[in-house]
């Protein structure tokens, strides 16, 4: 399965292309739907989330609530273009509407100077639209579609935010991966431990006002994935590599942890490794999971466990200093509308980009073609690791 997206922030639309979907998967728009709306919600969110509310149109590749076989297309209409029609126009304009509406001063932590100097842009508009985290709307599309053909195949995938702003949640021991999506589900923070909700609330609270924004760590599980998935045999088919990738391509994500992650620098091996049972009713499993479902860049059968950090939204109500790229004078970094905090919006990002890596790889380990077909090759695969 490959995919690409394309569409500007304020632009009239964003479109996805799915290639490699199997035959006959079940799918219909309000699978995505309730995806997207997840994404825009959340404690801190800004005014944008007022005007957007994200629907999905398939327009290929679905016949009668399948998919044929062939590439899925996905369409979501930006609401917000009609008031973005003469900046965003695709026309040619005249020299004195270009300079009014042109966008030459950078804003530190963003892509919009590195952009402007990589593709010889002036107006750095041509960076930031594309830049723009509004292009994670696709990417959660698109793990919906992945989220669809994994829970049809009895695997399943919650995230939520174990830090945010420095306060950090207490993640109860031996939650399912359906008691994980329940809580943090009910939480408008997406967290695991009721006790710091309203701490949270009121920092991220305290955060707008002051015109600064706050970051922080969101983890995602994934249960049921068959032993496996991945391969040690070359670098690039390491699985944890690839969902490693898939993590920090996320907006403002800047590091990638599995299971322990970096704490393992801090102990010994014996307090690291999961020792290896095996029993007739679940086969192999581990007496821990430290690991995070990963050995040698193959899933081990337990649950992986992946977590990302996220820098705080660069765009500050206060703004920082930055430079007009015209007059080479120091200036005050423009300011595009923002949230105080993502991360419990970053953490359905997270969710989807792992599903679909995971999707990915189980498409690469078994048939793709025809979608029952797939589920029996599963079937028969658990079986086999089961007894080994």
């Amino acid at each position: 399965m490959r995919f690409i997206t394309a569409g500007e922030s304020h632009g009239p639309e964003l479109t996805a292309i799915i290639e490699g979907l199997p035959a006959g998967l079940p799918l219909s728009p309000e699978d995505i739907n309730s995806e997207l709306a997840r994404r825009q919600g959340g404690y801190g969110r800004g005014g944008r989330m007022l005007i957007e509310k994200d629907q999905v149109r398939i327009t290929s590749g679905i016949r009668h609530g399948k998919t044929l076989g062939s590439p899925v297309t996905l369409v979501v209409e930006n609401k917000d273009w009609k008031n973005w029609t003469s900046v965003m126009s695709i026309e040619e304009v005249n020299e004195k509407e270009k300079k009014i509406r042109r966008v030459n001063k950078p804003r530190p932590g963003h892509a919009d100077l590195v952009g402007g100097i990589k593709y010889q842009h002036a107006d750095l508009r041509n960076v930031l639209e594309r830049s723009s985290a509004r292009e994670t709307t696709m990417r959660v599309a698109i793990g919906a579609v992945a989220k669809k053909l994994l829970k049809e195949l009895d695997i399943e995938v919650a995230g939520h935010v174990a830090i945010l702003g420095g306060i950090k949640a207490e993640i109860p021991d031996n939650l399912t991966v359906e008691e994980i999506k329940k809580i943090s589900e009910n939480s408008d923070v997406r967290v695991l431990d009721p006790s710091v909700e309203q701490a949270i609330r009121d920092l991220i609270d305290k955060t707008k006002k002051n015109g600064d924004t706050i970051g922080g760590v969101v983890e995602v599980v994934v249960g049921g994935v068959p032993i496996g998935l991945g391969s040690y045999v070359q670098w690039d088919r390491k699985l944890d590599a690839k969902i490693a990738q898939a993590v920090t391509s996320i907006n403002a994500f800047k590091g990638v942890e599995f299971g322990l992650g970096f704490e393992m620098g801090y102990r010994p091996g014996s307090q690291v490794m999961d020792e290896i049972v095996w029993d007739k009713a679940t086969g192999y499993t581990r007496t821990s999971n430290n690991l995070g479902g990963f050995e040698g860049g193959m899933t081990n059968g337990m649950p992986i466990v992946v977590r990302g950090v996220m820098k705080p939204i660069p765009t500050l109500y206060k703004p920082l200093q930055s430079v007009n790229i015209d007059t080479k004078e120091p200036y005050k970094a423009s300011v595009e509308r923002s949230d105080s905090t993502a991360v419990p919006a970053a953490s359905v990002v997270c969710e989807a980009v792992v599903a679909t890596e995971i999707a990915q790889a189980m498409l690469e380990k078994f048939g793709s073609d025809a979608f029952e077909q797939m589920k029996e090759e599963v079937v028969s695969y658990r079986r086999y690791t089961q007894m080994f």
